[in-house]
């Protein structure tokens, strides 16, 4: 790793600690690191800082591991997990070696082609990014060079760091897998967020190496420097220094700047992830006409980059074009870690003084810390994780793992579960279950996140199996979420104000509606809140989808349809999950004792396939039915679904079932081709509600070896029945062709099939030829028949009984059994007529 600036000089202490690296215990090699980060000036620490970042968090192309701190569990290592928490607390000694170097103005390089793709493009095409957090920052190759460097001090070099290791491959260790808060990556996150986000109090001052002083924050930006990006922003900290001549600043507002600083790294890294395509429709359409205006204006206008040779003017603000962004997938963790940091967001947001929630009185009396209370959700968080979840919605596998996004959604919808008021304990489920009517205005400023959200998720139950326990859940947990008391209103009242028509809009309200200030860390352009809260509706989703955005209603009749659908599926998978239910494993009484042990004939075109359900038990179906019911009651509380119209689907769901309580076969028509299934048909199969009852015509004993069949006696025991078969057919067609109950027992088990054919409409022609008598032998093959021989002759034996005496009284059990079959099947016969 390489300081900024160019190339580190030899330090015998890196040396040393690298030896030490081979040579000693985690524990001994933590402890030598706190006294050489105690005794050592910066000079000699800011050649080690690079290389300790890099042992820490490992590298960011993975080649080195590090402390593999999103592995490290304290069941596995508690030695090392205790350790590596202590060193990289926000007041251990990791800590104390970030400020150290940052009063000393130390910079170091981050390379550009690690940086999140939309972001990477940018800069390798010489635009300036949005966010505060580039800028001034940005270190072009030298002559010849192709690769582009952040310049960064300690703090932010360190966090860029922590953030990106998140995006690395997780390394479990063998065998072993645990809850991801638990690992020591999560809790550092959590007690950062804590730290520099902290709900009572200011963030505490970092201890500054000089005796009595504070660690300075670094230089503010000239404020006559202009920068030409997607939006003119300066930091909370700038603004405050910029505007107030004191030699001592605030110390609180110089902390405000770590706070700002960690909240835009976290961001980037973890959020700033959508598609170009993305990327560039968030632009408004005035950032692209004023780079536009600028690029025809060249001559006037000084240039921000310095242009490499044979480049064009590089401070155009257009999107870059990127041929190789790949599609980034966020792993589970990564949306877990993002949830963290979304409810620790609504909980600092709503730890602010009830004096200073009034936009009116926070200009002038409220502290930094205060002031960024009240903006932090909108101005940070609000654009990036809406886009992060549209990606989420659109790409996440539709399997159970979606509830982590599931859950970091809600979380994000709810911020009122995330208000510290412990001076009423009511009941918490009443409490929880009616919004209070003051978050009207955080549900209309993030409409989308309520309503477009909500159809995907819609759109997306859809496409799955309901039957599934843990799908049923999801559909069950965002069911309730938007039934409680209120919010549907409220997401009403937000459509009607966003589809409010406009009379008259000032040009100067009109401009700031098409270009809404956007992106990290902006408190010194916070605008001031617009009055019309109709306009403030539609700023907020133009600023998400674009002025030509194609707004879905969440009550419109489209998607009403949408719920109608998804309300008819549920019923079907009640019924499916409630026919299975009442599958008892008793069921297998009904068949003989002699045919449980391979004696009889096997059907292998059982009508009941077993799913992921059997293995989750029938407590588990029974709550499966619960959660359905109760989803479908919300959503009739949400939707406000007339009874007699949901009550004609569970009729017709209900009309859907067979006499025996079976599925008929799935919808479908008939073409000129035969049958085709209609879309309905092809839902039911989907997710598992009908099937076709296919059944093999052919000869049983050619169909394929099972898995509970010996093939070697399969194919032996084929050959020798077809060799008996050929050589006694004419004998046993005479016995079959008898008059008598001899007769009539060869017929039974040498030509007819105890089994009661099911014809799919595509196979509706059976044979009309009879089958010749044969004898099948296959059953022989079967594991579970060799077990029960293996017994049956061990007891014989126990019993004195020699094996010819044990095989004389097994025939004579097989022909009894042959003879009970055929008289039932001979009485059945008239009732079956």
């Amino acid at each position: 790793m390489l300081l900024a600036g160019g190339s580190p000089q030899p330090s015998f202490l890196l040396g040393s600690l690298k030896a030490d690296c081979v040579t000693k215990p985690f524990l001994q090699r933590c402890q030598d690191l706190v006294r050489v980060i105690e005794d050592f000036p910066a000079k000699e620490l800011h050649a080690i800082f690079p290389w300790l970042i890099e042992t820490v968090f490992g590298s960011l192309d993975g080649s080195i591991l590090g402390w593999n701190l999103r592995g490290l569990h304290e069941r596995i290592n508690p030695l090392e997990f205790h350790t590596a928490l202590e060193f990289l607390d926000p007041s251990g000694a990791m800590m104390k070696l970030v400020y150290k170097l940052q009063a000393e103005e130390y910079k170091y390089d981050f390379p550009v082609s690690f940086l999140p793709g939309p972001v990477r493009a940018s800069i390798q095409e010489r635009v300036l990014p949005e966010c505060p957090l580039y800028h001034n920052k940005i270190q072009f190759p030298a002559s010849g060079g192709v690769s582009f460097n952040l310049a960064l001090n300690s703090f932010e070099y360190f966090m860029f760091h922590f953030a990106f290791c998140l995006l690395k491959q997780r390394n479990y260790p063998q065998g072993l897998h645990f809850s991801t808060a638990d690992s020591a990556y999560y809790i550092l996150v959590d007690k950062y967020l804590k730290w520099f986000l902290p709900v009572e109090g200011n963030v505490p001052p970092p201890h500054s190496p000089n005796t009595g002083g504070t660690v300075p924050s670094p230089a503010p930006r000239s404020p006559s420097l202009s920068f030409t990006s997607y939006g003119s922003h300066t930091s909370l900290l700038k603004r405050h220094i910029s505007h107030q001549h004191l030699v001592n600043a605030d110390p609180a507002a110089q902390e405000i700047w770590r706070t700002e600083t960690l909240l835009q790294v976290f961001v980037e890294i973890w959020l700033h992830h959508y598609s170009l395509e993305m990327y560039q429709k968030m632009q408004s359409p005035n950032a692209k006409l004023e780079a536009l205006h600028n690029r025809l204006s060249v001559s006037s206008a000084p240039p921000i980059y310095p242009a490499l040779p044979g480049s064009l003017h590089s401070y155009q603000v257009l999107p870059a074009l990127c041929h190789t962004h790949e599609l980034f997938q966020p792993t589970e963790e990564h949306v877990l870690v993002v949830r963290l940091l979304v409810k620790h967001l609504h909980t600092f947001s709503n730890s602010i003084r009830p004096e200073q929630v009034s936009p009116s009185t926070h200009s002038h009396t409220a502290s930094p810390l205060e002031e960024l209370k009240r903006v932090v959700v909108p101005r940070f968080i609000q654009q990036k994780l809406y886009i992060f979840l549209q990606h989420c919605f659109g790409h996440w596998p539709l399997d159970a793992s979606f509830r982590a996004v599931l859950e970091m959604w809600l979380s994000y919808v709810q911020p009122w579960r995330y208000v510290l008021e412990r001076s009423s304990p009511v009941s918490g489920e009443m409490q929880n279950r009616n919004v209070p009517e003051k978050w009207s205005t955080f549900v209309q400023e993030n409409l989308l996140f309520y309503t477009k959200l909500f159809l995907r998720f819609l759109s997306r139950a859809l496409r799955t199996d309901l039957v599934n326990p843990k799908n049923a859940l999801m559909v069950f947990r965002a069911a309730k979420v938007f039934s409680q008391l209120n919010l549907p209103e409220m997401i009403l009242n937000g459509e009607q104000l966003f589809l409010k028509p406009e009379h008259v809009i000032p040009h100067r309200q009109h401009r700031l509606l098409l270009t809404p200030n956007l992106g990290g860390s902006f408190l010194s352009s916070w605008q001031p809140p617009i009055t019309d809260t109709s306009l403030k509706v539609k700023s907020h989703v133009f600023s998400l989808e674009g002025q030509d955005c194609q707004y879905m209603q969440m009550f419109g009749p489209e998607a009403r349809n949408l719920v109608l659908r998804l309300a008819q599926m549920i019923s079907q998978a009640k019924q499916t999950a409630k026919s299975i239910s009442n599958h008892s494993p008793d069921s297998s009484a009904n068949q003989s004792f002699l045919s449980w042990f391979g004696l009889g004939s096997p059907d292998f075109n059982g009508s009941y396939n077993g799913s992921d359900l059997d293995e989750a038990g029938y407590d588990t179906i029974r709550k499966t039915d619960e959660h359905l019911e109760k989803a479908l009651d919300y959503f009739c509380q949400i939707f406000r679904l007339n009874p007699t119209q949901l009550g004609q689907l569970t009729a017709n769901v209900d009309s859907s079932q067979d006499d025996d309580g079976k599925n008929k076969l799935p919808d479908c028509i008939q073409s000129e081709d035969g049958v085709v299934l209609t879309s309905l048909g092809r839902y039911q199969i989907i997710n598992g509600l009908r099937k076709f009852d296919i059944e093999y015509q052919g000869d049983p004993e050619l169909q394929p070896i099972r898995s509970y069949e010996n093939a070697m006696l399969v194919r032996y025991l084929y050959r020798l029945s077809s060799v008996i078969n050929k050589r006694f057919a004419n004998s046993m067609g005479a016995l079959c062709a008898r008059k008598d109950f001899l007769g009539k027992l060869c017929r039974h088990h040498l030509t007819s099939s105890s089994r009661k054919c099911k014809k799919s409409p595509i196979t509706s022609v059976s044979p009309s030829e009879p089958a010749a008598p044969h004898i099948r032998l296959r059953f022989l093959a079967s594991y579970r028949t060799l077990a029960f021989l293996f017994i049956f002759y061990i007891l014989g034996s126990l019993l004195s009984l020699g094996p010819l005496i044990c095989t004389f009284l097994l025939l004579i059990g097989c022909m009894f059994y042959a003879i009970v079959q055929t008289l039932l099947s001979e009485e059945q016969k008239p009732h079956n007529n």
